[in-house]
């Protein structure tokens, strides 16, 4: 080898990131030591690292994450989640399948409720796995359903990921959340479709429903408006995205305190805010050192290299694009959504602009496969949820995920092959 390439910085930016890595130090240390040892080593400036790093988070976007992880955690505990389930036991009742199919639905709703592929396992998980089982299914197949359903939370609007995408790829947020609709209905459907397929071969069947549709209806009514106040609102102008989260939260106190009167002590807003403050540290720790991993990278020449090197393969459209969703596809068996958009986004958009693709349709693609990543091993974080859930080791829980998985993926291509899924409602409504 060169030895020139040894005395280049971008081969050790990602030297230093990638070894970490693989001896499992945590994604955040990894990011933030590799940019501090180059900026030291080259001589570019301690003392920007303090500047970079507050300006990582001090993005008015970003403080929506805090609002929506406190939103989730309340209608979680608020009781919106078992109502929601109740409803959906109650339309599909003995139906073969139609337990699985309501799991798929609950998660899919779900995410527009907590946009957190882990939370979502960890609220429905705990109601829908024993609740299938208790129904005759396979548990290692139930928390399947539960796990890779969720990851459509970083998928169905709002989602924290389209809120870190728009701010790295400077897109606006409100677009990507209504690109999202339509894809995370074509995946939730896909889904449907194998859980249907499976269920009528295994001969699995839903119970009959305690209460009736009309009594569950009115029950999570305040839960199934949910979406609607948080969503109706941006898409009506009526606030912002950041503005959204914050009346999420007000939303769901309300909800939670004056309605169905679940959260009814001191005790439960204490571990609510203690919960909401640790998921949100992890987050942000992840942006801040990402963020400013992707800033050195970019300063020393690490994203133009590695773009060109993806462009020398091939001018073909098709086959870069199959190699970036390969890419995307092994980064998320391994790394977290939020570092991949920080460290390989920057990689893409050169790219996004040579081919001109358009940056809304690019990023619902980039997020679906990252939510397929988000239940592949070997990290898998929202299977490892489910099987700890469940009870279950990784590998009966991974084997009853494989079809989702394939059927997840063919929902990918979909979306690959039909810009027009994504991009259709932003333009309707003007975003």
């Amino acid at each position: 080898m060169d030895t020139a390439v040894f005395q280049d910085p971008a081969f050790w930016m990602l030297v230093l990131f990638v070894i970490p890595l693989l001896v499992r130090v945590p994604i955040a240390l990894s990011l933030g030591l590799a940019a501090l040892i180059v900026v030291w080593k080259w001589d570019m400036g301690l003392e920007m690292l303090s500047y970079n790093f507050y300006a990582g988070i001090a993005k008015f976007p970003l403080l929506a994450i805090p609002f929506f992880i406190l939103a989730g955690y309340i209608m979680e505990r608020a009781g919106i989640a078992a109502r929601i389930v109740a409803l959906m036991e109650a339309l599909v009742g003995t139906m073969t399948g139609g337990l699985a199919v309501a799991t798929v639905a609950v998660a899919t709703f779900w995410g527009a409720v907590s946009g957190s592929g882990p939370a979502t396992v960890a609220a429905l998980g705990l109601i829908l796995i024993p609740g299938m089982t208790k129904a005759g299914y396979d548990k290692p197949f139930a928390a399947a359903t539960v796990s890779v359903t969720s990851g459509l939370a970083i998928v169905i609007p709002p989602s924290i990921a389209f809120i870190v995408y728009g701010g790295v790829a400077d897109v606006s947020v409100p677009a990507l959340f209504a690109a999202g609709f339509i894809p995370g209905i074509i995946v939730a459907l896909f889904i449907m479709g194998a859980v249907l397929i499976i269920s009528h071969r295994r001969g699995y069947r839903g119970m009959k429903a305690t209460v009736s549709v009309g009594k569950a209806f009115r029950d999570a009514f305040w839960g199934v408006l949910t979406p609607v106040v948080i969503l109706g609102g941006i898409y009506g102008g009526v606030f912002t995205p950041t503005e959204a989260a914050a009346v999420a939260v007000f939303y769901g106190l309300f909800v939670g305190v004056f309605i169905y009167r679940t959260i009814n002590s001191v005790g439960i807003l204490f571990d609510i805010l203690s919960s909401t403050m640790r998921a949100t540290a992890v987050v942000m720790v992840v942006v801040t050192c990402a963020g400013l991993y992707s800033w050195v990278a970019s300063t020393v020449g690490l994203v133009e290299k590695g773009s060109a090197i993806l462009l020398s393969v091939s001018d073909n459209p098709w086959i870069v694009l199959l190699m970036i969703n390969i890419i995307l596809l092994f980064a998320g068996m391994l790394l977290d959504a939020i570092s991949i958009y920080y460290v390989f986004l920057p990689f893409m958009l050169p790219i996004m602009a040579h081919f001109g693709w358009d940056p809304i349709w690019f990023g619902i693609m980039m997020t679906v496969n990252l939510a397929v990543g988000q239940v592949t091993p070997p990290v898998a974080v929202n299977l490892y949820v489910g099987a700890n859930i469940s009870g279950l080791t990784m590998e009966q829980i991974s084997k009853s995920a494989l079809p989702l998985i394939f059927a997840s993926l063919l929902a990918l291509v979909v979306i690959v092959l039909f810009p027009q899924l994504s991009t259709f409602l932003p333009r309707f409504l003007g975003l």
